[in-house]
Formats: C-alpha cells, sequence, structure tokens
C-alpha cells in the first residue's frame, strides 16, 4: 500500500477551497505535492486560496501555511 499525498486548500478564514482547477488526485511522493506546490502557488491564490496543509494518507504532516507574500 503506497501513501497518497494531498494538499488541503483554504480560505483565510480556514474554511475549505472547493474550486475545479485544484487537484484533487493525490501525488506518489511528498517531493511531487511540494513541487506542484512551488510551481503552482501563486495560481492557488488568484484561486482563493490563502493556505494550505500538507496531507499524507488524510493525516495533516504540516499546516496550514500561508500562500501570502510578506
Amino acid at each position: 500500500m503506497s501513501e497518497q499525498w494531498s494538499w488541503k486548500f483554504e480560505n483565510a478564514e480556514g474554511a475549505d477551497v472547493a474550486d475545479s482547477s485544484l487537484p484533487s488526485d493525490p501525488f506518489p511522493t511528498q517531493a511531487d505535492a511540494e513541487a506542484y506546490l512551488s510551481e503552482g502557488w501563486a495560481e492557488l491564490s488568484d484561486a482563493g486560496v490563502a493556505q494550505v496543509s500538507l496531507m499524507c494518507d488524510g493525516e495533516i504532516v504540516y499546516g496550514p501555511m500561508s500562500l501570502e507574500q510578506d
């Protein structure tokens, strides 16, 4: 059984963001999930995502982490 990595997308109030442009399929590795975030964080922010949490098999690994730039 392999691990499934995903992101939990939330708005500034901590509510889930549901947008069809957000990935719904899990990533095969933590590195793949983190690469997606590093390449696409600006698009996520444009879609209303203010913070993310990395999930592995439904459990939070870390987060929430803000997407706001200082």
